[in-house]
């Protein structure tokens, strides 16, 4: 199969193309920056426009590319490269595909559990509304009606609403492991947030399985069925790095320091992956403490 990734040198990206090549896949990489896929996606070909793959055609599309969304906080000028890295990329994506003689068959992309907004204490899955209240859920819902337009010409579109991926090497959890290694590690606010979560290997099988399944379209929760408390994260990665979590971050502080950007600590989804499940997908780690161990052998 010929699969094009925007996103490829991404933590997901990465993944995939090493997943994927084993496999034996064509894989082409289109990135704003083609002279590191070499070195970050081994194999792939990289292109800097899509007017490279002129006469080439592709069975499928992986959109996963996005400026950073929790690396510093939300500005003017901050919204505007997140809203253009992921709307204005994917509007030029899925014109592109329409105008191929042999559009893809499938587009499967990007989005997260941000789509929900803050959803507090309701238990939600697919079939629940989106939120409206803060940039990121208005982010995400521009970003899938933009996928969605390639329904029109007859392309299976597949929503990723992507939970925080759990990577040895990245991520969310790369960022957390040396302050709970220190001991300065601890709940955020009052630590009863819904967190939902997913391990980067059930991520990248949980992608592939959507790509071979045909009858599988729409939106899908990337994420494992056990969603967690905030306080209840904290306190499980603490221990399994042999550490105390004894500092917690005040709400207050955190809303001073990050502004609007804080409803993605404070904030939280009570998330459950209801379509995947009903597809047959299985998790291989669906536990948090398991999940945590083994990300951590790596360590």
């Amino acid at each position: 199969m010929r699969i094009l990734l925007t996103g490829g040198t991404g933590l997901i990206g990465r993944a995939l193309c090493q997943y994927w090549q084993r496999q034996g896949h064509e894989l082409w990489v289109w990135s704003r920056e083609p002279n590191k896929v070499a070195q970050l996606c081994s194999g792939a070909h990289d292109i800097s426009s899509l007017q490279e793959l002129q006469g080439t055609p592709v069975d499928a599309v992986i959109n996963l590319a996005g400026a950073p969304i929790a690396d510093r906080p939300w500005t003017a000028a901050r919204k505007q490269v997140l809203w253009s890295s992921r709307i204005d990329l994917t509007r030029t994506l899925v014109d592109w595909m329409r105008q191929q003689p042999q559009p893809p068959k499938v587009l499967l992309s990007g989005s997260a559990v941000g789509w929900y907004g803050d959803g507090a204490e309701a238990l939600l899955d697919e079939s629940s509304p989106a939120g409206a209240a803060d940039f990121g859920s208005q982010l995400c819902i521009a970003w899938e009606q933009e996928a969605e337009r390639a329904n029109l010409f007859g392309v299976r579109v597949v929503l990723l609403r992507t939970a925080p991926v759990l990577a040895p090497q990245g991520g969310m959890l790369a960022r957390l492991i040396p302050l709970f290694k220190l001991g300065l590690g601890g709940r955020l606010g009052d630590g009863q947030q819904w967190m939902p979560w997913i391990h980067l290997e059930d991520q990248v099988s949980l992608i592939d399985f959507l790509l071979n399944h045909e009858e599988c379209r729409g939106p899908f929760n990337a994420c494992a069925p056990q969603a967690v408390r905030n306080i209840t994260f904290t306190q499980t990665l603490a221990r399994s790095l042999h550490r105390p979590a004894l500092l917690p971050a005040p709400a207050w502080a955190l809303r001073l320091t990050l502004g609007e950007m804080s409803v993605l600590l404070l904030g939280g989804q009570r998330l459950q992956p209801q379509r995947a499940q009903t597809a047959g997908f299985t998790w291989r780690y669906g536990n948090l403490q398991e999940a945590l161990h083994q990300l951590l052998s790596h360590q």
